[in-house]
């Protein structure tokens, strides 16, 4: 039968987490079907099924990380009646119940079979061994009292979804009496488990809130939760930590009357080619930073070390990156060639980037290449920030909430203090290639279109 390997899905991925199964063993596909989600260092992706058949077996558990090539999933052909039953006198393998010994084999006396038991030898080892919940009965050993029916530490059976509640709530399945079929932990053994508080009854769960102090137990009121870093926020920490201390940083801001840009906003929003879009400042300020580029090429390059030498690489078109926060970290997926595109089609693009990133499903090839980015805190409500360069890039500037304040404004009547809707722009660039008065020179065209769009005709 067929087995599915983990494929890399783009940008040299070596690994990625099973995050959701959406079939289960028995289910029939067709091709293209969804399989799975899995998360990688970029973003969630589905994989669709390559083949077509009857799933017949889940080869990885939601919430393992396994390396690009593995075996994920093997679909087989429909399954077919068999042609004939199972001898009667061979009871079916999930029924068996062996008893394996503590001490060595030999140093117990022979055993007489049970009067209803058959004489043929029983088998030393059994895949899937440990209690469960049948019509089999265990025979205790000669001299030993009979065990009490309880987990044992190794061979827990339960689905993927079950083993991954059990882990979000922190329930160690071990820990659990299984009431499902074949001795499986059920959904329902592990949400009693949660809904059972300790000392009422037989406590479901033994943690470590419950055990005695002396055994060096946090109390319930010091208990920590870990998370692992991996997938979208791992890669988001070591690109941070690389660029951060790579690339010599240095931040610049402004603070800019975008008044004419919040009316120039409910214009566009009145069009009704773009009745379908989320026009935003936002879509200005990505406007304006491709024309201020093309007085500042600088800003839109990379500084590369190499064996021969440094080089400072200038890129001709703009591929303009979103910062996106998602659950599972941040990303940064980005608009090809924003430079060419007229503004209601440039309004599109951001909005699908970003909607599709917040449903954490970004595709890794919309994450590369990216040229420059712009992060958007004004949406938190913050004033500003000092961002980050994305690695591989020269520049980001971050746009600040816009907000109503007392500005001063002069006209042919002098100066009066009026309320205006006022922004605050932050520029970090690589210090290694971009001196302070190109940087600013950079940032001074951004605000200005942003405090009067026609100005962008004069870029």
């Amino acid at each position: 039968m067929p087995e599915f390997l983990l494929p890399d899905v783009g940008e040299g991925l070596t690994e990625a987490e099973i995050v959701e199964w959406h079939v289960k063993v028995g289910d029939v596909v067709e091709v293209n079907d969804p399989l799975v989600d899995i998360e990688t260092a970029k973003s969630v992706v589905e994989l669709p099924s390559p083949y077509a058949g009857e799933v017949t077996a889940l080869l990885v558990e939601v919430g393992q990380t396994v390396a690009v090539g593995t075996p994920i999933i093997a679909v087989g052909e429909p399954a077919a009646a068999p042609a004939s039953p199972p001898p009667a006198a061979e009871p079916p393998p999930v029924e068996t119940i062996v008893e394996v010994p503590t001490e060595a084999p030999t140093a117990a006396p022979a055993e007489a079979p049970a009067a209803d038991e058959p004489a043929a030898e029983q088998p030393k080892t059994l895949v899937g061994y440990g209690p469960r919940e049948t019509g089999t009965t265990r025979r205790p050993r000669r001299g030993a009292p009979t065990p009490a029916v309880a987990p044992e530490p190794v061979g827990v059976l339960a689905k993927p979804p079950v083993r991954k509640l059990a882990a979000d709530l922190g329930i160690d399945l071990a820990t659990l009496i299984p009431t499902g079929p074949h001795g499986t932990v059920s959904r329902e053994d592990v949400e009693a488990a949660v809904a059972v508080p300790a000392g009422a009854g037989e406590p479901a769960v033994a943690s470590a809130a419950t055990e005695p102090a002396a055994s060096g137990a946090m109390s319930s009121t010091d208990e920590t939760r870990r998370e692992p870093v991996k997938g979208v926020r791992k890669a988001m920490a070591q690109a941070m930590v690389a660029s951060a201390f790579t690339a010599p940083h240095v931040t610049i801001w402004t603070t800019v009357d975008v008044t004419a840009t919040t009316a120039y906003v409910e214009r566009l929003r009145a069009r009704r080619d773009l009745a379908d879009v989320k026009v935003s400042p936002l879509v200005v300020l990505a406007r304006a930073v491709t024309l201020a580029m093309r007085r500042s090429p600088l800003l839109n390059s990379r500084y590369d070390t190499g064996p021969d030498g440094d080089e400072v690489v200038l890129r001709d078109r703009v591929n303009l990156g979103i910062a996106a926060a998602t659950p599972r970290g941040l990303v940064v997926p980005n608009v090809k060639h924003a430079d060419l595109l007229p503004l209601p089609e440039l309004a599109r693009a951001i909005g699908e980037l970003t909607a599709t990133a917040r449903e954490g499903r970004t595709a890794p090839a919309d994450q590369a290449g990216g040229t420059f980015t712009i992060t958007n805190v004004g949406v938190l409500g913050m004033e500003g920030g000092t961002p980050i360069i994305n690695p591989g890039e020269s520049a980001i500037l971050c746009l600040g909430a816009v907000e109503r304040r007392p500005w001063v404004v002069e006209d042919a009547d002098g100066e009066r203090i009026v309320p205006r809707d006022v922004a605050t722009l932050t520029l970090s660039f690589d210090h290694r290639h971009i001196d302070g008065a190109t940087g600013s020179a950079f940032l001074a065209d951004v605000a200005t279109v942003l405090h009067d769009p026609a100005d962008g005709l004069l870029l």
